[in-house]
Parts: C-alpha cells; structure tokens; sequence
C-alpha cells in the first residue's frame, strides 16, 4: 500500500531518468500539475509514480513499448513522441533501436503513420548532431527472393519452435494456401526480411510487435503474436505488463480487450498441458 507521497516522489524520479539532466525533475513536476490541474496531477502521480515504476518491465523496455504506443497513434505534432524518444536514449535504447521501432511499425500499422514518425525521429537526430539536415544513413540489405525465402523458414521455425515445414518453399506455401497473396507478402517481406534484422532482439520484436497489435485493437493477431512472444522468451508477466501499461496511453478498453486476450491464450495453453500430463 502506498501512501501518495510514494507515488509523487516515483513520478518525479521517473522526470529525472527520463530527462537525464535536461530539465530540474522537481520543477518540471510543478509545472505539469500547475499547467493541467487534475490531468497533470494523474500524469504525474499515476502514470510516471505508479505505471512506469512497476517492477514487472525495466525502464528502458517502458521506453520500448511507449515509443511504439506513440508512433501507432500518430498523434499529430509528435511532441508525446519527440519527448519520448528523447527519453529512450536516456533508459538506454539506442538511435539504431528507435528507429527499428518505427520500422517495425511501419510493418504492422502501416507505412503513412511510420513516415510521420520517421520525420519526426529525422528532426530529434539533426538536432542532437547540430545539422541543418540529419546524416544519410545505410539502406536495407537487397536481398533476392531465394534468400528472403530462407530467412523467412528460420524466423517462422523460431517463432514456431520448429512446428513449421524445414523446406522454405513449402512453408511459404503453407502461409498462401491460407492467406493468398497476403501470405506472400508477410512471408517474403514481413518475416524474410523485416523480422530476419538483427537491430532487435527476437524478445523486443515481440514486445513492440504486441504493443501495436494492442494499440491497434488487432485481437486475433494478438492472439499468434502472445505465443511468439513466449516463444521469444517473454515471460507472461511481461507480455501482460505491456497491457497495463498501455492503459496509461491509450485508455483502458482497449487496454482491457488485449488484457483479456492475452489471458485467454495463457489460459488454453494451461489446458492443454493439464490435458497431455492426465
């Protein structure tokens, strides 16, 4: 139980791990209550003192899952989302690692909200380096179809703990027979080759894969995505941590729908391992 005291003194610490020493933690807190009244005193006491100092996620794995929070959403402006990346490389994510988050994004919600992203990151690193215009950065590896297709089998035998075909082109047929030509293109582009990158972790891929299917409401992909993450080494208390703390960023239905999504899948799959040990 904690006192409100506890969690205005979490808040503020957040402020200071978020800014790192951009900004007076203490003064910025006045600020956020004086400036909004109630919504700043939530912001600070619930959102930053209660949410971002639950133990279930490291700081940097929150800053993970808000910066995809944001990018989905596609506010417009992007300060949230300025602020956030921001925020990230001071709880130690990378720039390569944010801007993996916007591909990934790019992936599953859509190119049009990752290209706003995109230049609204582009604009964070100009000004970081002090340039008029953010340095030119590598392209994706060109790959041809027979390697994507091999990329593709060993992602899905990942995923999958080897439950699908060794042959690659047996296995990309499997995924058209169900899917046609969406199947084809999530099995030569979204996992030969966005999924096959090394920027991330097969563990954070999930995590930000199943922050935007929650954002987005895409339920029955959830559902495939949750027993990836576990696949992917995600315990259950993470993969639900994501949820409760997408309450603070996207509110609570939807929060609640993807909660009890994912509770639903842990609990067929309890089911099933009672079922095989009786």
């Amino acid at each position: 139980m904690k006192k409100h005291a506890d969690r205005r003194t979490g808040g503020i610490d957040v402020l200071r791990t978020l800014g790192a020493e951009a900004f007076d933690p203490e003064r910025a807190a006045r600020a956020m209550v004086r400036n909004n009244g109630a919504l700043g005193s939530y912001g600070l006491d619930h959102v930053l003192g209660t949410l971002w100092t639950r133990p279930q996620l490291s700081r940097r794995d929150r800053s993970l899952i808000v910066v995809t929070f944001l990018t989905t959403l596609n506010t417009a402006g992007g300060e949230e989302l300025e602020f956030h990346v921001r925020s990230a490389l001071n709880h130690g994510l990378s720039r390569e690692e944010v801007e993996e988050i916007v591909l990934q994004v790019a992936t599953y919600a859509g190119f049009p909200i990752a290209m706003h992203a995109s230049r609204v990151v582009n604009d964070i690193w100009r000004q970081l380096d002090g340039l008029d215009r953010p340095n030119i950065r590598a392209e994706a590896k060109l790959l041809d179809d027979n390697q994507r297709h091999t990329n593709a089998q060993r992602v899905r035998a990942r995923m999958w703990n080897g439950r699908n075909s060794d042959d690659p082109q047996a296995d990309r047929q499997a995924m058209v027979d169900v899917m046609g030509g969406v199947g084809e293109m999530a099995f030569d582009y979204a996992f030969g080759e966005v999924w096959a990158r090394d920027a991330f972790s097969p563990r954070d891929r999930s995590m930000v894969t199943l922050a935007i299917l929650g954002i987005t409401h895409c339920l029955e992909e959830l559902q495939i995505h949750t027993r990836i993450a576990l696949n992917h080494g995600c315990t259950r208390d993470e993969v639900e941590e994501i949820f409760v703390h997408m309450t603070g960023y996207s509110g609570f239905p939807r929060a609640v729908s993807a909660a009890n999504t994912v509770r639903s899948i842990f609990a067929r799959i309890d089911a099933k391992k009672a079922k095989q040990q009786d």
